[in-house]
């Protein structure tokens, strides 16, 4: 009855439940690959979960006084699939699809630079395949894959101050990469130990922004572009929508991630899990014009490099119920250039059996939000206050 329970346990996927705690993590990370479905017993193996996060920050510093007080973070979701099929007892497979980065941002009221809504997102499909060799007690995985990132970006600044209309940017564009990885388990005992490298991503995403002229005028001044500029200007005057093909050029990051979990007692398991994420990679986000390659507009970022650590235990109450709770501190990468600060969470979950091969599974999310602030601005530095954020989890597996 024991090992019965603490298989249970295993299969309640603690470490995957858990990762609601890192859906509010440092830099754009949201969700991460379901790559643990390989280990999963059973021929052929599906889950899907949602999670939905709903953040609150305020300004208490702006160059906007307006903005002062206001709440500028969206509600956002993060859904996941995968599926694993067993070529053989020692090859399996999985395809997993996640929402892995993202930012979502709405203002009351235009800041400094005129932003006034501004989406970034990107899903992962992957491929990640896992031989296994008998070692001792247990068994040894040699992990790897490749996947497909897409990215989407779109903005709105208002020139309205300047007695001008609105400009809009959309981007989007595909990159490719790997994830190499080794796991070491023994499943009598729900332990695991597993290191995955995750390659990072270097995006010229094709897209258009459309402007006003004078606004391009202006960000084109002393470049040749500057003349076709002010001659849309002479012709249909200076708030004429000019569209122009753009390319936004910036680096998502690589990143390294070590889990480990294992039975402590009856019934329960302890598990953990440290990232590093190579966030200094992102320093701007470009976006250029395809003609002359002239810099249009610069997002600063300049963050360093991140880090992310998770613990928790789970329980087993017997072969079809099971619980568990995490803590997850996410290290902030600003620098002066942007306001992300720390990220403390706290998560408790559980998964149901329903007895015929599926599993219920679900979990909620409590996230402080650490203030920060800008000081390479000037004037028009930013700050937000401590603020929270409060993720919902649900999502069903089935196996054969």
């Amino acid at each position: 009855m024991t090992n019965l329970r603490i298989k249970a346990l295993l299969g309640a996927g603690c470490m995957s439940l858990a990762m609601i705690g890192t859906a509010n993590a440092g830099g754009f990370s949201r969700g991460s690959a379901d790559t643990d479905i390989i280990f999963e017993q059973g021929n052929f193996n599906m889950r899907s979960s949602v999670t939905y996060v709903t953040p609150k920050r305020k300004f208490n510093k702006n160059g906007n006084p307006q903005l002062i007080g206001t709440d500028y973070a969206e509600d956002y979701v993060i859904p996941s699939a995968a599926v694993k099929f067993n070529l053989t007892e020692n090859l399996r497979c999985a395809g997993t699809l996640v929402n892995n980065n993202g930012g979502n941002a709405k203002y009351d009221f235009p800041t400094s630079s005129g932003k006034i809504s501004e989406e970034f997102t990107t899903y992962e499909s992957a491929l990640t395949c896992g031989i296994g060799f008998d070692a001792g007690q247990g068994k040894l995985w040699l992990l790897g894959g490749g996947f497909m990132e897409k990215f989407d970006y779109n903005r709105v600044n208002s020139y309205a101050a300047q007695g001008l209309g609105n400009a809009t940017l959309r981007l989007d564009g595909q990159e490719y990469g790997y994830r190499v990885g080794a796991a070491y388990e023994i499943p009598d005992i729900a332990f695991r130990g597993q290191v995955m490298y995750r390659s990072g991503t270097k995006y010229g995403a094709d897209g258009s922004l459309t402007a006003p002229a004078a606004v391009l005028a202006q960000a084109t001044a002393g470049t040749p572009l500057q003349a076709q500029f002010l001659r849309i200007i002479q012709q249909a005057g200076p708030n004429a929508p000019v569209p122009v093909d753009a390319i936004g050029v910036g680096n998502l990051p690589q990143s390294v991630e070590f889990k480990l979990q294992s039975g402590i007692a009856p019934g329960w398991l302890a598990f953990g899990s440290v990232k590093w994420t190579d966030w200094s990679q992102l320093t701007t986000l470009d976006v250029r014009s395809k003609i002359g390659g002239v810099t249009v507009s610069s997002d600063k970022y300049f963050w360093k490099d991140g880090w992310t650590v998770t613990g928790g235990v789970g329980h087993a109450f017997n072969d079809q119920v099971s619980g568990f709770a995490s803590l997850t501190w996410d290290q902030g990468v600003g620098t002066g250039w942007d306001v992300i600060g720390d990220t403390y969470t706290l998560a408790v979950g559980g998964s149901f059996k329903d007895g015929i091969g599926g599993e219920f599974r679900g979990g909620v999310g409590f996230s402080y939000l650490g203030s920060g602030e800008e000081t390479q601005y000037g004037a028009k530095n930013q700050g937000v206050e401590s603020g929270y954020a409060i993720a919902f989890n649900g999502g069903y597996s089935i196996k054969w």
